[in-house]
């Protein structure tokens, strides 16, 4: 054995050895710091990472071998011509130790592509074709639609923190901004994040105090302070890294998605996706996992989608859910049929827009055909951010960037840009409803835009304004809402007045118990009304039994 290892010491090999381990060892753990792959096999990434790790292991032993010699030869004269030549020669075993995880990756991406896989990918999610007047109740007010996009949201965040003295020098505000539902009412919101490694290193024994809720319907923003400080966030470094804490706690997942959220009390969350490949060794991703993670203290929790609880809102990124649409839209009839042919072959536009359900909050977009030439949609499609429920519904009309457009042509003096619209039931027409915002990304109006016909336009400075404008303009263009509304002579035993959700409601009591309600921003001759008046009233029925809507009214007399 002595003479054994006196030999390989002699070959060089023991120094090899030595510093393949050296090389190896250090480049694995410095690698997986920074870059912090998935230990998964059905990670690309964690392939990649092996490919980096074997090729530092191999590298002293890549030995390239030189051969110097010289050729000799000879001339049609009979001279002879010397010529000095080197034969360079590889460690193959080497190289193929490197070949073996490339060769992976290259193979796994091919039998996993949509060519081989097309009808595995169209199964990988189920959709229901559903009723649309019976899935979205008509809306006889708008006053609690998320219509904001992240543009805006980031103007009014920034502006409540530029109010925070002593926040705004030491924190910035996320860039990802998370649309949840809290406490019933749309929110989008935002953590503070450390601004920069030294003011990491000057706050991090303090950590993150708190977030940024921006009101969507209200446009406007609050500071939220946590009960205890976010210690884990993405802007922390070393151990304070919210990946990096994450993949030492759960090196084999696959995370999809990351987003930041608040349980019902006002708690920080995050909400980790982990996703695995459906089809063959890497294809088609799709979330089965979520990881409950909280920054304050790092504990956290696993468990599938299904078992996820009711507060949280985004388990699946818009993103996400719309490219697995595509799968299914595209692919159900065949790779080369969605190449070629493109029977039945249908896709999703390529923005989505929130709307809010119960305690819910579902993405929306249209869906168009593929070979289709004109900018219509066949239908609408919702998903559910948290259980990726997809429901489907048959509504041709125009698409979002039409009504987008149309809405911007109705104010174009003014240059104001769309937002991409939510969907609603007005009076059982599908109807779009956005926002148009100046350069600054400030809301300045609000805009609905009926689905069907996108020549009718009606716009306003409120949600209800707007909405009263168009109801107006649906009854002026005789479009056929299945109902008409409601005619009372009605005498006022109270009015009251309280805003609500921003809004200056007025609210008549008559004499046999119903409440009728108007908005003073449409109306404001609503004021005029006392006690005792005898009113003629049109009206639709409201969301809740015996509070009604008020379309027109006059007085019909008065005491």
């Amino acid at each position: 054995m002595k003479k054994l290892f006196e030999k390989f010491k002699e070959s060089g090999l023991l120094g090899k050895v030595i510093l393949s381990l050296i090389c190896g060892s250090a480049a694995g753990f410095i690698l997986f710091y920074i870059f912090l792959p998935p230990i998964n096999l059905q990670s690309v990434g964690f392939w990649l990472y092996l490919t980096a790790v074997i090729a530092c292991y191999s590298l002293p032993f890549l030995g390239i071998k030189v051969n110097e010699y010289v050729e000799i030869t000879k001339r049609a004269s009979g001279t002879k011509k010397k010529k000095n030549k080197i034969d360079v020669k590889y460690n193959k075993w080497a190289l193929v130790a490197v070949a073996i995880p490339v060769t992976v990756i290259i193979l796994g991406l091919l039998i996993s592509s949509e060519i081989f896989n097309a009808h595995a990918y169209a199964r990988v999610i189920e959709v229901t074709e559903s009723s649309f007047t019976d899935d979205l109740p008509e809306s006889s007010e708008v006053t609690n639609i998320a219509l904001m996009d992240t543009q805006s949201a980031t103007a009014l965040g920034n502006k409540e923190l530029g109010s925070l003295a002593d926040m705004v020098s030491q924190f910035v505000l996320s860039e990802y901004y998370t649309q949840i539902n809290y406490k019933r009412t749309p929110k989008k919101v935002s953590n503070l994040e450390y601004d920069g490694f030294f003011k990491w290193i000057g706050n991090r024994d303090s950590g993150i105090p708190g977030a940024v809720l921006v009101d969507p319907v209200k446009n406007d923003a609050e500071y939220l302070e946590f009960d205890e400080p976010i210690i884990y966030v993405e802007s922390g470094y070393f151990g304070d890294d919210l990946e990096r804490k994450l993949r030492f706690e759960y090196p084999t997942k696959i995370f999809d998605s990351i987003t930041f959220e608040l349980d019902e009390e006002g708690n920080p969350y995050y909400i980790v996706s982990c996703s695995r490949p459906q089809v063959a060794l890497f294809g088609a991703s799709d979330v089965e996992e979520v990881i409950i993670f909280d920054p304050t203290d790092g504990s956290s929790e696993l468990m599938a989608v299904e078992n996820a609880p009711a507060w949280i809102d985004v388990v699946y990124t818009g993103d996400l859910a719309f490219t697995k649409y595509n799968w299914h839209g595209t692919l159900s009839g065949g790779f080369f049929n969605s190449i070629i042919g493109n029977v039945g072959c249908k896709m999703a536009t390529d923005d989505f827009g929130y709307i809010v359900i119960e305690d819910d909050v579902w993405y929306f977009t249209g869906v168009t055909s593929v070979v289709s030439n004109d900018l219509s949609n066949i239908g609408f499609i919702l998903s559910n951010a948290r259980t990726g429920e997809y429901k489907f519904y048959s509504v041709i009309g125009a698409e979002e960037h039409s009504a987008m457009a149309a809405a911007e042509g109705e104010v174009q003096e003014k240059g104001y840009e769309a937002s991409f619209p939510s969907l609603i039931n007005v009076a059982g027409q599908p109807t779009y409803i956005m926002v148009l915002k100046n350069a600054a990304g400030v809301v300045e109006l609000y805009a609905l835009v009926n689905v069907e016909n996108y020549s009718l336009v009606a716009t306003g400075n409120t949600q209800a304004e707007a909405m009263s404008s168009y109801k107006k303009l649906l009854r002026l263009n005789n479009v056929d809402t299945g109902a008409s509304d409601k005619i009372a002579t009605v005498t006022v035993e109270n009015v009251r007045v309280a805003t609500v959700s921003g809004i200056s409601t007025v609210y008549i009591t008559s004499t046999s118990g119903k409440v009728y309600k108007g908005y003073l921003e449409t109306d404001e001759a609503l004021m005029l009304i006392r006690v005792g008046d005898v009113l003629e009233v049109s009206y639709t029925e409201g969301e809740i039994n015996g509070l009604y809507s008020i379309s027109e009214w006059k007085f019909a007399s008065s005491q």
